[in-house]
């Protein structure tokens, strides 16, 4: 009687281990790769002589699908000839073959939308094809070939031109999104593939100010020098050393002009540590493109020095102050800007690094949703109303289970409103899992900076609240879909919307 009490026991003993016990997720390697290319676009004849070629420049991040096919995003903006502000997003697909172990081919296709800078842009909507033959040298790759650009709806920009690129494969590290909130302690993920050095990244959210110190005047003519012009956005960074980091900024101007006004900058900087990595100084340079609102940037290509001081609030949230300048290379636009942001720091895809210890990861859910936005009936500054469309990317992270923080960034390509643009932040709460764990509902408000194009944002502050659904139809991906209004504070907008995309989901280990 004894050994069955014993084996019994033994029996629950081990189920309960068992039951207790939580498996470490995988980590999975994506090949992917960042390009930054340039191509001069001979601009339509409108007058004589004519406007100069517009110099138009990209930033992309593409997955490899397989070993050959690969797809991604890029955003395009002028950076010489007279069209400063004039900027484009869209998807990419492509095909890399080697000819040898070096030389490759490269043929690709992008798709976008988007326009400004009073350019003959028609809706927005416009194709890229590209064939380049390239040379791999192991840390980066050049290529350079044949493209095609063409804005065809009712736009009158197009043609054949050379372009180059430059390629720096960026893999990254994850696991599936089912993993997202899973929590392991340090000794645990020790036993893991997840044991590595973490990298470091951080997102903020920030308000900029430009004082313009320059004496050139709006493109409608009015005064903008002492003007302010207020600007919401982001930034992501990403650090190579501890103290050396790369960053993208993008901001929309959402007060102070007439709506339109945007930046996109790709820069690196020195970060330096303090007070027990309580307080950090971050010295920082960047190149981009700007314009629009009837800010004339010329080319639109601009520089972004700064310098910013950081105050840790709680946990790894930071108080960021900047002041710097934006500014022309021969300061026919120039600013003074002094701004606040929110920053987020995450050590991720690791166990340890040099300056901090930690005692538990868990893992966090991230989103990138591309989707094709309807809005119905929207109001212009001059008459009549239509239809608009335009190609949105949303990213999302997770804060828990429930509740997520986002970003969104859209540009018109059809509806005759292609300089038309938005740049947005917000929140928003999603249901668990339902219906055999394929389908999920979520509700958000997202507000910010849009204008352009002719469409009646005012000054360009806009909120834009909705009701969604998510079907899942793979590990990584989800069908989207989505209803509700878009209102902008002091100008006429103000209507509903639908739309319709693709979710691309995954999770990453964070320390805490």
């Amino acid at each position: 009687m004894k050994n069955y009490i014993f084996l019994l026991t033994a029996l629950f003993l081990s189920q309960f281990v068992f039951s207790q016990s939580k498996v470490i997720p995988n980590k999975i390697t994506q090949k992917t790769f960042a390009k930054v290319d340039f191509l001069s676009i001979n601009m339509p004849q409108l007058e004589i002589p004519n406007e100069p070629n517009m110099g138009f420049s990209g930033i992309h991040y593409n997955l490899f699908l397989n070993k050959d096919f690969y797809t991604g995003l890029g955003i395009y903006g002028s950076v010489t000839g007279i069209r400063g502000g004039f900027f484009t997003l869209g998807i990419n697909a492509g095909y890399k073959k080697n000819i040898t172990n070096k030389l490759y081919l490269d043929t690709g296709f992008h798709f976008g939308g988007g326009g400004g800078a009073s350019a003959k842009d028609g809706g927005g909507a416009f194709i890229l094809p590209h064939a380049n033959l390239g040379y791999d040298f192991k840390y980066f790759s050049l290529n350079a070939g044949w493209s095609y650009v063409n804005f065809f709806d009712k736009g009158l920009i197009r043609g054949n031109q050379l372009n180059v690129a430059l390629e720096i494969p960026l893999d990254f590290e994850y696991s599936n999104y089912t993993a997202s909130e899973n929590e392991f302690s340090i000794a645990e993920l020790k036993n893991s593939n997840w044991n590595q050095k973490t990298n470091r990244i951080s997102l903020m959210m920030h308000l900029n100010n430009l004082k313009v110190t320059s004496k050139a005047n709006a493109t409608t003519g009015e005064i903008l020098n002492g003007k302010i012009i207020r600007l919401a956005g982001f930034e992501l960074a990403s650090y190579l050393t501890d103290n050396w980091f790369a960053f993208l900024k993008v901001d929309g101007a959402y007060s102070g002009i007439r709506a339109g006004y945007m930046d996109v900058f790709l820069g690196g900087g020195y970060h330096l540590s303090m007070n027990k990595n309580r307080t950090n100084i971050q010295a920082k340079f960047g190149i981009g493109a700007g314009g629009g609102g009837g800010v004339d940037t010329q080319g639109g290509f601009l520089l972004y020095p700064d310098i910013s001081i950081e105050q840790k609030i709680y946990n790894d949230l930071y108080i960021s102050l900047n002041k710097g300048f934006l500014l022309t290379p021969n300061r026919y636009f120039a600013t003074s800007s002094f701004g606040a942001g929110l920053k987020y720091y995450i050590e991720r895809n690791g166990t340890y690094n040099n300056s901090s210890n930690f005692n538990e990861g868990i893992f966090k859910g991230f989103e990138v949703v591309v989707k094709q936005d309807w809005y119905f009936n929207a109001k212009r500054m001059k008459p009549p109303a239509e239809d608009m469309h335009q190609i949105s990317l949303q990213i999302n992270l997770d804060l828990n289970k429930n509740i997520f923080v986002a970003g969104q960034t859209s540009f018109a390509n059809f509806g005759n409103a292609g300089a038309y643009a938005e740049g947005l932040v917000g929140l928003g709460v999603k249901t668990n899992p339902l219906f055999n764990g394929n389908t999920t509902f979520f509700t958000q408000i997202l507000g910010g900076a849009a204008g352009g194009g002719g469409i009646s944002t005012g000054e360009g502050l806009i909120v834009k609240p909705s009701l969604g659904i998510d079907y899942q139809i793979n590990k990584t991906l989800s069908l989207r879909s989505s209803a509700g209004y878009v209102k902008a504070k002091g100008g006429s907008l103000s209507n509903p919307f639908i739309n319709l995309g693709i979710k691309y989901n995954f999770s990453f280990l964070k320390l805490k």
